[in-house]
């Protein structure tokens, strides 16, 4: 007789997947198959090259990582990384210059895809978590970073004074609370920030709230936001532009509604913006707020102030990117392959600080946030492990554990952010509160009639 067929039960599913349990798996998390699909796609047909997709951008991002003196140095250790992660696979060409060749080919864009996909992956890992006060918090700044004196950099990178060296600019978002890199655009040394933030607006999920300080109020940066249908929270000074319609609350006006209204939107006959102003009371100086959620319950005071004070982590992402990965000055000489090192290096802080932020996410440390520092650390013990440089007792606990391990200390900070004057830098002056001004006759009426023809704003 024939024995009956044994069914065979099915394997659970895993609600999450397993650890990594190297630096290779862990990219694998981020860098899907999908996602390698779709690169191959923007690629396009391309000449024959020892520099496949996969090699080019493995080798681009432990190039940032890896410690070195010099471009050909930092290739060297990361080619051999490659070498030893993969020895089954074909190896790529070995020098520098071909590197730099085959990357010089690969379009911009197909680079801003994988930084779509982190994005996409960390939605997915966090979910709610990235959620504040019920929104998504987002800071936005902008940053020059210095490059060498070729000559065809000071003929197309000007810079942003006179007489200094080629400049490039970075404008970030931020997610504010737990200080991952989400997005950012490029320009040159004297580029406008507001025109970046304007073309960020559509990498920023729903429920987002954009968090920005004085040098970003602007008419038509406040009607992109809200036509997208998100939330802002943006510091005025004493430039920007307020009306108010009754007059007996101006003496003593605070905080309420108002309305941005700039001069030239006036005569071109455009309506105002209706805002709501927070004042908050500081030692040197008080900060004024305007946001679109005119809605006191749905953003109360206490968690504007918190998230305006989130807002400096901006400035932490910067000193990582400059002082911990040593992006002070590029070292690219020529155009293309100053983006595609701005590019690679920017898409490696953001992968640096997502496979910190996910471990400590999976650990249940959701109040602590990762520390770069010791997260490249980590990385660069596990390139000497992988290359055979040193062998340790690092290798008795996973990458993934010791990433659960680098974390921020708590600690309060009580000092000033600034320890002491620095060279050729003007002192840091807070701005003044805006001007609130009283609209006429005239502006009530014309403020009517724009508010009438003006189509409403998307939710």
């Amino acid at each position: 007789m024939s024995r009956p067929a044994t069914r065979l039960s099915a394997a659970p599913k895993r609600s999450t997947p397993p650890e990594p349990a190297s630096l290779v798996d862990s990219l694998r998390y981020f860098l899907t198959p999908q996602l390698w699909k779709q690169v191959l796609a923007a690629l396009g047909p391309r000449k024959a090259s020892r520099w496949h997709a996969q090699p080019l951008l493995f080798v681009l991002l432990v190039m940032t990582w890896c410690a070195g003196d010099s471009v050909p140095e930092r290739f060297e250790t990361a080619r051999a990384f490659y070498v030893a992660s993969y020895p089954k696979r074909r190896r790529p060409g070995i020098t520098c210059a071909g590197f730099q060749k085959a990357l010089a080919a690969v379009p911009v864009a197909a680079l801003r895809l994988v930084s779509a996909a982190v994005r996409s992956r960390l939605a997915q890992a966090f979910g709610e978590a990235l959620v504040v006060a019920g929104f998504i918090p987002f800071g936005c700044d902008g940053s020059r970073l210095e490059c060498p004196r070729s000559q065809e950099l000071e003929e197309r990178l000007p810079s942003g004074s006179s007489g200094g060296p080629p400049q490039a600019w970075v404008t970030a978002l931020v997610h504010l609370s737990t200080g991952l890199l989400w997005a950012w655009r490029l320009g040159k040394g004297d580029a406008d920030e507001r025109q970046h933030l304007r073309q960020l607006v559509a990498a920023l999920p729903r429920r987002a709230l954009l968090v920005a300080d004085a040098a970003y109020p602007g008419y038509a940066l406040l009607q992109a936001v809200a036509a997208a249908g998100l939330s802002f929270l943006i510091r005025l000074s004493s430039k920007a532009p307020l009306y108010v319609a009754d007059k007996s609350t101006l003496k003593r006006y605070r905080e309420g509604l108002v309305y941005y209204w700039p001069q030239w939107a006036q005569e071109q006959q455009l309506p105002p913006i209706p805002v709501r102003l927070i004042r908050l009371r500081r030692r040197d100086a008080d900060v004024c707020l305007i946001t679109n959620v005119l809605e006191e319950e749905r953003l109360p005071r206490q968690a504007a102030s918190q998230l305006y004070r989130w807002r400096w982590r901006n400035e932490g992402l910067f000193r990582t990117y400059k002082r911990t990965l040593g992006k002070v000055k590029l070292l690219s000489r020529t155009v293309a392959q100053v983006h595609r090192e701005l590019e690679g290096s920017l898409l490696a802080v953001q992968l640096l600080l997502a496979q910190g932020a996910v471990a400590l996410h999976r650990a249940g440390a959701a109040d602590v946030r990762p520390s770069p520092r010791q997260i490249l650390v980590e990385i660069r013990a596990e390139i000497r492990n992988v290359v055979g440089m040193y062998l340790g007792p690092r290798q008795r606990r996973t990458y993934w554990q010791r990433l659960q391990a680098a974390r921020r200390d708590k600690r309060r900070r009580g000092a000033d952010k600034v320890r002491r004057p620095w060279p050729a830098r003007k002192p840091h002056k807070p701005p003044r509160p805006p001007k609130i001004l009283k609209m006429g006759t005239d502006l009530k009426a014309l403020m009517e009639q724009t508010l009438a023809n003006a189509e409403p704003p998307k939710c």
